[in-house]
């Protein structure tokens, strides 16, 4: 088969556009639904765990986790992991299902912090949290979005792959590090 044919610039920069805008909608949402109800951190669910806090430490622990499955396996798929010249077959599967995996793992996390808590703004580190939380969700949008969009400079997925990984680390070490650790992290 022959090589598809090359994307107009101007067609992956509108596609782009359109997903960065739907990002930037899906965060202004989550935040905006975040601050109209307060929320009375009455937990609606806590799953096998403890209480509310407990569930949200331990499943957002579980994301970054498989972020670090993900990571790790997006070095592979780029030829940038160190003693991996080609990644076999099965690690785009394994990118793939540990990113399903970890999403679905933040999503009871988000609906506990945006229903139950709300935005809130004190202190500093609760404040970098939710709107780091906010911005995740806008730039995981961008990503799944940006996935479907052909011919993307190569440096664009990577891009904002790291940024998904910078947000959920951010949102996990100001929350969940922080609770597992006492509150002293």
């Amino acid at each position: 088969m022959g090589e598809s044919p090359a994307v107009p610039r101007a067609s992956w920069r509108w596609a782009l556009a359109a997903a960065t805008a739907a990002g930037v909608a899906v965060a202004a949402a989550f935040g905006a639904y975040a601050d109209a109800h307060p929320g009375d951190g009455a937990p609606l669910l806590t799953l096998w765990f403890t209480d509310l806090l407990a569930m949200k430490a331990w499943l957002s622990t579980g994301a970054v986790a498989l972020l670090l499955v993900q990571l790790a396996s997006a070095l592979a798929m780029y030829g940038r992991l160190p003693g991996v010249r080609e990644a076999p077959g099965w690690v785009g599967l394994l990118h793939r299902w540990s990113g399903v995996a970890a999403f679905g793992l933040t999503l009871p996390v988000a609906f506990a912090c945006v229903w139950s808590i709300g935005l809130e703004d004190e202190p500093a580190r609760v404040l970098a949290h939710s709107v780091a939380g906010c911005l995740f969700y806008g730039a995981f949008t961008v990503k799944m979005l940006a996935l479907r969009v052909r011919g993307l400079p190569p440096v664009v997925l990577p891009v904002l792959g790291g940024l998904v990984v910078a947000l959920l680390a951010l949102v996990w070490s100001t929350s969940a590090l922080w609770y597992l650790t006492g509150g002293v992290a």
